[in-house]
This record gives structure tokens, sequence and C-alpha cells, in this order.
């Protein structure tokens, strides 16, 4: 590898602001923020708005969505004003 041409990659702390939930990885991604891990070394800290934690598919709070619905009220709205006869 060329020297000085690649970022820096190091462990970095990921944390879901809506649930306090973090996680540590290694990243490239750079950060303004730190934060002390439970090793009680100091890591660049990413804040995210959404995880595996709160994201609804991993929750089970998942909403199912009637895509037969959105078409049928997608036709009741517009019509078939394209359809050629």
């Amino acid at each position: 590898m060329k020297p000085d041409i690649h970022p820096d990659y190091r462990e970095v702390i990921f944390k879901d602001i809506s649930t306090d939930f973090s996680f540590k990885t290694r990243s490239t991604i750079q950060t303004k923020d730190n934060i002390e891990w439970e090793d009680g070394k100091e890591y660049p800290l990413v804040k995210l708005e959404i995880s595996s934690d709160s994201h609804p598919f991993f929750t089970g709070k998942q909403k199912l969505v009637d895509t037969a619905g959105r078409v049928d009220k997608f036709y009741s709205r517009y019509g078939n004003r394209g359809k050629k006869e």
C-alpha cells in the first residue's frame, strides 16, 4: 500500500441518541466528539438517529404497508388518465 493516502482506520463508538444504545467498532469516519468507553479509554463518538436498537424492523414494531390499498387509492384519486383505449 502507498503511504499517506489512506484514511485513519481506528476504533469508534456509535451511539443511538434515541435509545442510548452504544457499540464500538472500527471506522474511518471523522468526528468532533469524544466519549469515555467502558474500558476507561476515550474514543471518537458518532451520534446516530437510528440503529438496530431503535429501527422498527429489528424491534418488531414494524408497520405493515398495504400496497394493494395504495394502488386502489391512487386509481380512485387520479383514475386512468394515461390509459389509451
